[in-house]
This record gives structure tokens, C-alpha cells and sequence, in this order.
């Protein structure tokens, strides 16, 4: 039996984006094993028949040196565990684990890019100093010969080869993590004012910010209220202050529902789903979105372009435009007809291009590729 541990700095991470293919792997003979710091979905995992390793890495150190306790906690991991194959989640386990993977042996490494993300695409001083050693971080775990790197979107797929960080024949395109259309499915929209909603982290690069106050603006003409599902991640440098958050909700417009474990029924009580994002691999959220049948309001980058086809299953709007955001969404809110056509589109669209089925197979192939290679 093949054995492959999945890698991610949440567990988090591992349940809500990586377990459906957690169980298309068993199907087909695998031994999965799931390697996290632990939290409150690590026993969700176990209840659904996997193994997980505590393994606690830092989010907000961004060094490696400062770090040293936690590649040699995955070192150990990896030598006790002897895996054929190894699939490393999320910017730290990618870097450390893949590193930690060729020192140890371990001759397939299966590594998903799910975006720039911080360091390469904010001009913060602290993004800049740490951007030469991720560099150079990256090229060296990208060099392994067994290694193969999946990028969502096109773009970040010819920054990478462009950069010199990986050969062209070692990446691959697939375009998320896929969708269950079976659960996701159309609802009719919700009856009285028209409802916007996020679902996601509370962060500023989120575009959490720019939505409220495009809605604000919006709500001096029409009826409006915005849902925002989630809670903020102090992990990250982007995390919203709560307080900013009631403040928001006090204003009376804004309501905020925290972590929301079904965000179908986000949908359900919504009209549009906005992402106002400043950068995203392929949002799970708006698949998901477009399979309820719900058009959308998005960012006009990379990732959220795959997901949303201007004018056809939504609209995207310049990064940080306030003015376009709320120009979007107010066209939205008073055009019934074109929701129900974008809302279809969508619907279509999932079932076309991103059903959880089609992704977790092509993914399979290529590690099924990967292992006889």
C-alpha cells in the first residue's frame, strides 16, 4: 500500500480544502496520513478514519532559523514514518517540508501553489526582506527531481517558471480544489432587501474593508445589508480587529455571523456573494457560489478570474475600487433578471469546469505519474 502524508499549517486547512481528496485517495488503495499542528478539526479527521501527527509550526515567524524546532520535528516525522509520497500544503510546510523531504530520503514530493500569497505580492518592508532567502527557499525545494508542483491559475503558474524558480515539465494546472455540486445546489433567492454576502476569513486583504464601504455607499440609494461569515486569523498579519468588526455591525447594516460550519445556508440567505480580494489562488468560496446558483461580485485578478467569467456568472471589479465595487454591486441589486442568468451560468459553469470529482481524479493521475515515474 502507497503511503502518502498530507502536510498543512492548519488542520483547518487539511478538513475543510484537502479532505475530499483525503478520501479519493483511500478509495484507490492509499494509506493517508494527515500531519498538522493539532486544533479543533483533528478530531473530525480521526472520526473519518484518519491518522493525524501533531506537528506545530509557527504562522507569524517568518524565518527559517527561527524556526529550527519545527524542521526537525517534521524530520522526525518523516524518518519515523517512511512515506512514498508526500504533499505539502500552505507556505511553511512547503518550504520546510520540502526541504526536510529530500535531506530525508523521500523521493515524491507533490506541492500545491495556491497563490503568491504575502511575501511576493505586498511592498511592505517586511515582504521585501524576507522575499531574497523565500527565493531562494523555493528553488531549492523545487530542484528535487521527484518533486511536481501544482499551481490553481495560470499566472502564478509563468511567474514561477518566468522567475526561475521550476521548470515548466515540473508543474502542472489544476484549477482548485473542486466542488461538491451534489450539496451545493441552487436555492431560490431569499425574499425583502437585497442581501450581499462574504464568506471567509476576516482579513484586510480580503477586501473585507472595501466591501463595507462600497456597501455603505450603496445603501445611501438602495436597500442593502451585508452578511459577513467568519472570524478573523490573528495568524495572519491581515487579521481585522474585532472591535473593527462591531463597529461595523453597529452601524446597522453589517452583520456579523462568525464561523458559519454550513456557508451553503450563507448562501441561501444571500443574493450576491462578493470577494473583493487583493490576491487568491482559485477561491473554493466562489465555486461553491456558482453552484448554488449565485452571481457574483469578485476581484479582477488571477484566481478569481478562473472562477467568474466577467458579464457571464458575475462581475469583477479593479483591485481596492471602492467606486467600481459599489458600481457592481449596485447593478446587481437592482437587476433581478441578470442575477438569475449569472446564477445560472454559474450553476453551469461548476458543473462543467470544477466538480470535486473531476479535480480529485486529474490529481490522482498525477501522482499515480509521479510514483511510476
Amino acid at each position: 500500500m502507497v503511503k502518502t502524508l498530507m502536510v498543512a499549517n492548519t488542520d483547518w486547512y487539511l478538513y475543510n480544502f484537502k479532505l475530499s481528496l483525503a478520501d479519493a485517495l483511500r478509495e484507490e488503495g492509499f494509506e493517508v496520513v494527515m500531519v498538522s499542528p493539532e486544533g479543533e478539526f483533528c478530531a473530525r479527521l480521526v472520526e473519518r478514519g484518519y491518522r493525524h501527527i501533531p506537528w506545530e509550526v509557527g504562522r507569524q515567524s517568518m524565518l527559517p532559523w527561527q524556526e529550527i524546532g519545527s524542521i526537525l520535528a517534521l524530520r522526525k516525522i518523516y524518518n519515523t514514518e517512511k512515506p512514498d509520497l508526500v504533499q505539502h500544503f500552505t507556505i511553511k510546510p512547503v518550504l520546510y517540508g520540502g526541504i526536510t523531504a529530500t535531506t530525508t530520503g523521500i523521493r515524491h514530493q507533490l506541492i500545491s501553489i495556491t497563490g503568491r500569497g504575502y511575501v511576493f505580492l505586498t511592498d511592505e518592508l517586511k515582504a521585501k526582506l524576507v522575499r531574497p532567502i523565500t527565493r531562494l527557499l523555493y528553488r531549492r525545494v523545487f530542484s528535487g527531481r521527484g518533486v511536481r508542483v501544482i499551481f490553481e491559475n495560470e499566472a502564478d503558474r509563468q511567474y514561477f517558471v518566468s522567475g526561475g524558480f521550476i521548470s515548466s515539465e515540473k508543474t502542472r494546472l489544476i484549477e482548485g480544489v473542486g466542488v461538491d455540486t451534489d450539496f451545493f445546489t441552487p436555492a431560490p433567492e431569499p425574499e425583502g432587501a437585497p442581501v450581499v454576502a462574504y464568506a471567509g476569513r476576516l482579513l484586510w486583504d480580503k477586501g473585507v474593508g472595501e466591501l463595507v464601504e462600497a456597501a455603505r455607499e450603496v445603501r445611501s440609494r438602495l436597500p442593502l445589508k451585508v452578511l459577513l461569515a467568519g472570524e478573523p486569523d490573528p495568524g495572519n498579519p491581515s487579521s481585522i480587529d474585532p472591535k473593527v468588526i462591531h463597529a461595523w455591525a453597529a452601524e446597522g447594516f453589517v452583520e456579523w455571523l462568525g464561523f458559519q460550519e454550513n456557508v451553503k445556508s450563507v448562501f441561501e440567505q444571500s443574493h450576491i456573494i462578493a470577494l473583493p480580494s487583493r490576491f487568491e489562488g482559485v477561491p473554493t468560496v466562489l465555486l461553491e457560489a456558482a453552484a448554488c446558483g449565485r452571481a457574483i461580485v469578485a476581484s479582477d485578478i488571477p484566481g478569481c478570474r478562473v472562477a467568474v467569467e466577467h458579464g457571464v456568472n458575475g462581475l469583477l471589479v479593479p483591485v481596492g475600487d471602492v467606486r467600481a465595487l459599489a458600481d457592481a454591486l449596485e447593478r446587481l441589486i437592482s437587476d433581478a433578471e441578470l442575477r438569475r442568468r449569472m446564477g445560472a451560468a454559474g450553476r453551469e459553469r461548476a458543473l462543467r469546469l470544477f466538480t470535486k470529482q473531476r479535480i480529485n481524479q486529474t490529481t490522482i493521475a498525477l501522482i499515480r505519474e509521479m510514483l511510476a515515474g
